[in-house]
């Protein structure tokens, strides 16, 4: 069995550092997480298994979801003893320093089979949130400087930010210490230039895929901040997560998610806009 630990990366969902079931790692690169029980890990699990075996999905839209590798049993997080687990990628294990943000997309969070207790329930955040005036909310970010500070904002805060506070939130995701007052953007065109390119193939692909729609998933996105020649060329990694929510297109596009989408790209393209040309065209190392 391998052993096992809490992440310290993690920003969004079921955290197991707060002494509740949540996902673990190792150190091989792969991330457990617990399969619920309500039918949301055996839905995921489906979709995982779907995914992988659809010949309609291409490579390039499989490269941007996490690598999966089964499931697997080990024991809790939360000390109840074992527990089957999906074993997937650890997106943020190849970085020594990474920083993380999580963008929950769509206006709307729920699908129409949900019980109306989860439509409720659901509701009542998103019309707390940034979702359905801006198509998506940042769930969580995190970020450690040079320094050692860690920069990691309240959930509840990011919930429902303004848009001129997501701008904010984006440059101050990509500076050098993310708690200071004024954003340095050091790593911005290194992380957005890349970050733009990805969701644009991500629309590309939602414009005409009719298979799936992905309700409450979120757009995770990691990049190295640490200071090592080495490791400063790594380019930002864009992945799709958390897939418990997903439903069949029954063939009608998914305007929920692609509409999200499209506002998140909007967001970057004007935190982009903010720099020089110079610096998108040759971004830092």
């Amino acid at each position: 069995m391998p052993k096992l630990k809490i992440p310290d990366h993690q920003v969004a969902g079921h955290q197991a550092k707060t002494g509740i079931l949540g996902p673990l790692i190792d150190d091989s690169g792969k991330f457990y997480k617990p399969l619920q029980d309500d039918g949301r890990g055996s839905h995921e699990l489906a979709f995982y298994t779907s995914l992988y075996s659809d010949p309609r999905i291409p490579s390039n839209i499989l490269n941007l979801f996490p690598n999966f590798h089964g499931t697997e049993v080990v024991e809790a997080s939360d000390g109840s003893g074992l527990h089957p687990h999906l074993v997937m990628e650890d997106i943020a294990g190849k970085f020594t320093n990474p920083a993380v943000v999580d963008f929950k997309i769509g206006s709307r969070t729920w699908h129409p089979q949900s019980s109306e207790d989860y439509i409720r329930k659901c509701l009542k955040k998103d019309r707390e949130s940034s979702s359905i005036k801006l198509g998506f909310r940042i769930s969580g970010l995190r970020s450690v400087s040079p320094s050692n500070e860690c920069w990691q904002p309240e959930r509840k805060f990011l919930m429902d930010l303004s848009a001129e506070d997501v701008i904010f939130m984006m440059k101050k995701f990509v500076s050098s210490d993310g708690n200071a007052d004024k954003p340095d953007c050091v790593f911005g065109a290194r992380v957005y230039v890349h970050v733009l390119e990805e969701l644009l193939v991500l629309k590309k692909w939602f414009e005409v895929q009719t298979i799936f729609h992905f309700y409450s998933c979120s757009v995770l996105v990691v990049y190295e901040k640490d200071e090592t020649d080495e490791k400063r060329t790594a380019r930002a990694v864009v992945k799709l997560v958390d897939f418990a929510h997903v439903v069949d297109a029954k063939g009608a596009i998914d305007h929920n998610f692609l509409g999200g989408l499209c506002s998140l790209i909007k967001f970057v393209k004007d935190v982009l806009a903010g720099f020089g040309q110079d610096e998108i065209s040759n971004p830092k190392p």
